[in-house]
């Protein structure tokens, strides 16, 4: 084991990783707030510094993935649709089988440039989450609640807000509403059946409400849909925890675009179309499992380094100041003061950790169990 492997597996690098991302995160939010001035005067220019600062916080994560586990994607499309990555404004479906799906997708937006301001329609309870839905926030990202009759004004006005963004984005939607399990599964194939509608392997029934909605807000804005469907090689099941370990895996993307012009203006026919979006989708889940590969051309987009410059940026500002702290403490003796650092590396220490637990499938929302719980 050389000594960069070694150094990946050690708690006290962690810590370190997790200080930065934290402490910086913490900064970019504060000058975020100090942002909000600028809304009423200049919206745009609101717009386009609070991108930065997401991307600040954000590339932190893609590379851990990148440069940190040298985790691979590769895409599976055509060259006229990478050609367009970047250049026009597109609404991205993702299947949310693993843990750390959402940081691939952050790794093809850092890649073509999108990162920044990059959008996601997301569960409420995130708003809550220090970091992650503070920038959120600040970034006009749409929350819900998912129960459509609470969300459905507050989904379109937050979509049609979105109509004039500066930024080419690419705005996430996880269609199945929660991250695939077993029983999640099971319910869901009770629930298409008692529907009529066509059984799924793979995927979890898609929850058409948001996707028709995002569509008819974002016409006028939106040039495409993506329809992005992923799985690793060798069967594996990565997560944050084994990124942050520098565990490598090998991600494979299969992605398609459609013009938004092919998607109906109906509401209904929207949403038959996803339901034929998802058999699909499914079948090429099948051939994956079969053939150990997507249909189409392969491409390899190589990694930019800023994401890595960046954090370096951080980490020599913040772990300079932190060191000396440290040493000053342990030079003092006093038990009062090294007592209260240990103290506040524990609680670091559990604050990392629960913010690696957002991302984890055991800790998942009960959202999608609900029926099975009615039916026992």
């Amino acid at each position: 084991m050389g000594l960069l492997a070694y150094l990946k597996t050690q708690f006290a690098v962690h810590l370190l990783i997790g200080f930065v991302f934290v402490v910086s995160g913490l900064v970019i939010n504060f000058v975020q707030l100090c942002t909000l001035v600028l809304w009423p005067i200049n919206k745009q220019l609101y717009r386009q510094l609070n991108c930065r600062l997401a991307y600040s916080l954000w590339s932190q994560l893609v590379m851990l993935l990148e440069w940190w586990s040298c985790t691979e994607c590769t895409l599976f499309t055509d060259q006229a649709t990478v050609d367009r990555f970047g250049k026009e404004h597109v609404v991205i479906i993702l299947n949310h089988n693993f843990e750390i799906d959402f940081l691939c997708g952050w790794t093809m937006c850092e890649r073509f440039g999108v990162l920044g301001s990059s959008k996601v329609l997301a569960k409420r309870e995130l708003l809550y989450v220090p970091l992650i839905g503070w920038t959120w926030y600040f970034l006009e990202i749409v929350f819900c609640k998912r129960k459509w009759e609470e969300d459905r004004d507050t989904v379109i006005e937050g979509l049609k807000r979105l109509s004039d963004y500066p930024e080419y984005m690419w705005f996430l939607l996880y269609c199945e509403g929660t991250r695939f399990t077993e029983k999640k599964h099971r319910v869901s194939m009770e629930v298409a059946l008692s529907k009529g509608l066509p059984v799924l392997k793979y995927h979890l029934l898609p929850r058409t409400k948001g996707f028709t909605t995002a569509v008819q807000c974002l016409r006028g804005t939106v040039a495409a849909v993506y329809d992005v469907t992923l799985n690793f090689r060798g069967n594996k099941n990565p997560s944050l925890l084994g990124i942050l370990y520098g565990k490598k895996y090998e991600a494979d993307m299969c992605v398609r675009r459609f013009p938004l012009e092919e998607i109906p203006l109906d509401e209904k026919e929207a949403a038959q179309w996803l339901h034929k979006l998802y058999q699909e989708k499914d079948a090429l889940q099948e051939m994956y499992n079969q053939k150990g590969t997507f249909p189409g051309q392969q491409f390899k987009p190589p990694r930019r380094p800023w994401t890595l410059l960046n954090f370096l940026s951080w980490a020599t500002v913040l772990l300079s100041p932190l060191f000396s702290c440290v040493l000053g403490v342990f030079a003092s003796g006093s038990p009062l003061l090294i007592l209260t650092f240990l103290g506040f590396v524990g609680a670091a220490s559990f604050g990392v950790r629960r913010l690696i637990g957002v991302t984890e499938i055991e800790k998942g929302s009960s959202y999608g169990n609900q029926e099975f719980k009615k039916k026992e």
